[in-house]
């Protein structure tokens, strides 16, 4: 009798400490992890967007199938560092008027906001992270961090790092990163026209190594593998502990972020004799207004190469470095579909590593980048432009028990979507900003069109908003070129009044620019007034030139140029202050010269 006394009172013990310790377990395990990817340039080269027609991505198209693919997802600025700091913070550009490259987190509303990573570590997740993700990383937003950006691997010819040996001039001429493209192989040995010998560095700002490749079986990892190996290890670390704590990861790859330089195995998945060429229309750059509001900073001169737009600088360089454009093009793209297929088997290994993992049925994956990439349409090879593909990025989200596995969501959505879906689909609780000085998250959850693709129910909107990065850095949103785009239409206006208007849905290379065609004049106001009601109103003080701007800019990273600290720089204190600076530079670079 005394003994079943005991085994009762054990029993309800047990039962005790299972309801409240146990209770509380279950809540944590039950949090869903979280592993976001993130691609740098990626536009919609890929399987499942149908970009181009050679793209091998299988481990996306894995992904793809065991989740939902938004077929027009959009970023909200298009270049990498406001971008980035737009959607890990849910902010608008227009909202924290960072629409440059200025540090994220010395941004009064920025710093004053919660970021993805904080907001889910203040629900008591784990997060950790690697590569690039924000633009300017700060470690405190994450417990744990693994490697820097780096954009490497960089060709060096003994002095200094330099665009790839095979490539020509003058695209070469632009410069280690954004002229530069070509397979990695083994350089010794090899005799250039210059006469040069070549090897190979990797690194970032903190500093630069040897790269070592003697074979394609026997070298060092790039930038890219090594993040995806960090990856990989701390996943079956973390699947094999048993804290109950949940995780957030972010990977952050490079690629296909120029330099395009990858092993040469993934050049040989695409013969350059067979690269299809983008659909495009000569002379469709003439009905457009893009070049017309290009920014010149202080001190460059109308014909500088800066008075040009970058896109248009790349476009005409690379088609001049070869014999023909059609030469030229197939080039840049075969390195641009090696560098996907080479981040789509980065992409796959984690996909493993979750996949034969106790982690798969309670992890959430998603993969986007920050912006796209155009691909010579409109004479225009680079990002930053307001036309689609700068801004259409892949966003897919696998997320077990909630989506349709291989459903297809074509209603327009944002990167600025992401945090709060993220929000929705974990439970995660508490303010996103920090105090008064922040904001409001400014996007909606996706949630309805994972459980339902084509739901019809969903509180965001139908357009997608954009705004454009300009040399000329002014901060009032109502100064700034924005687009909009619907389903079936998009919308641009510039800085400087002048717009344009495509019909995508009869129209998908935006070829035609309806916006002085009488016939589309109340669609046209139509757009007009949707923007107007995104935006703020106007500053009431009038927006400073792109010199003061600039002369601002430089006041703030040199503020002991206002040498009678009288609070305000004039033009003389900056002119003698800039000179000094200058003077530092050129005397630093011909020390490192001498070295």
């Amino acid at each position: 009798m005394e003994r079943n006394r005991e085994l009762r009172i054990t029993s309800f013990a047990a039962s005790v400490y299972l309801f409240f310790f146990g209770a509380s377990l279950a809540v944590a395990t039950d949090k869903p992890n979280v592993i976001l990817i993130v691609c740098d340039d990626l536009n919609d080269y890929i399987e499942g967007l149908g970009g181009h027609p050679q793209a091998r991505t299988l481990n996306i198209e894995r992904l793809c199938e065991s989740g939902v693919c938004f077929t027009q997802a959009h970023c909200n600025i298009p270049i990498c560092a406001p971008s980035r700091a737009s959607f890990l913070t849910g902010l608008y550009p227009h909202t924290s008027c960072n629409f440059g490259f200025d540090r994220w987190d010395q941004n009064e509303v920025l710093r004053n906001s919660r970021t993805i990573m904080d907001q889910f570590r203040a629900n008591g997740y784990h997060t950790l992270g690697t590569g690039k993700l924000m633009h300017h990383l700060n470690r405190q937003e994450w417990v744990e961090y693994g490697n820097l950006a780096d954009y490497g691997p960089f060709a060096f010819d003994g002095t200094e790092r330099v665009a790839h040996p095979d490539v020509p001039s003058p695209y070469r001429d632009i410069g280690t990163i954004d002229g530069s493209f070509g397979p990695l192989v083994n350089l010794t040995g090899r005799t250039f026209a210059d006469g040069k010998s070549y090897s190979w560095q990797t690194g970032n700002w903190k500093g630069m190594r040897s790269l070592r490749v003697d074979s394609q079986q026997d070298r060092d990892m790039t930038a890219d593998e090594l993040n995806g190996k960090w990856a990989v290890d701390k996943l079956r670390e973390l699947a094999n502990q048993s804290s109950g704590k949940p995780f957030f990861m972010g990977v952050g790859f490079i690629r296909p972020h120029t330099p395009l330089i990858v092993p040469d195995r993934f050049f040989k998945q695409f013969p350059l004799e067979f690269i299809k060429l983008p659909v495009m229309k000569s002379g469709d750059v003439e009905d457009t207004h893009h070049r017309s509001v290009r920014g010149i900073p202080a001190g460059k001169e109308p014909d500088s190469e800066r008075t040009e737009d970058m896109g248009s600088r790349l476009f005409t360089k690379l088609v001049t470095s070869y014999d023909t454009q059609d030469e030229a093009l197939r080039r840049f793209i075969q390195a641009y579909l090696a560098c996907v297929a080479s981040v789509d088997e980065l992409i796959g290994q984690i996909l493993d590593a979750v996949d034969n993992s106790p982690l798969k049925g309670n992890t959430i994956i998603v993969l986007t980048s920050d912006h796209g990439w155009g691909m010579g349409e409109k004479d225009y090879l680079y990002k930053n432009s307001l036309w689609q593909e700068s801004t259409q990025v892949p966003l897919i989200v696998r997320a077990p028990g909630i989506v349709k596995a291989g459903g297809v969501a074509d209603h327009p959505v944002s990167l600025i979507d992401l945090f709060p879906t993220l929000i929705d689909l974990c439970g995660l609780t508490g303010e996103t900003k920090k105090n008064d000085k922040g904001r409001p998250l400014d996007g909606h959850s996706l949630r309805p069109f994972l459980e339902n693709p084509k739901t019809d129910e969903w509180s965001g909107p139908d357009e997608v908003l954009t705004a454009l990065y300009k040399w000329a850095r002014f901060y009032d949103p109502a100064k700034q070129s924005y687009s909009l785009r619907s389903k079936d239409w998009r919308y641009i206006r510039y800085s400087n009044g002048k717009e344009e208007l495509y019909h995508n849905a009869e129209d998908p290379y935006e070829w035609t620019n309806l916006a002085s065609n009488p016939e589309y004049a109340s669609m046209l106001e139509s757009f007009r007034a949707k923007l107007d009601a995104k935006l703020p109103e106007p500053a009431s003080a009038p927006a400073k030139s792109a010199d003061e701007v600039w002369k601002d800019n430089f006041f703030r990273k040199h503020p002991k140029a206002d040498a009678n600290q009288d609070g305000t720089l004039s033009w003389p204190e900056y002119q003698i202050h800039k000179a000094k600076v200058d003077a530092r530079k050129a005397a630093k670079g011909k020390n490192n010269g001498d070295q």
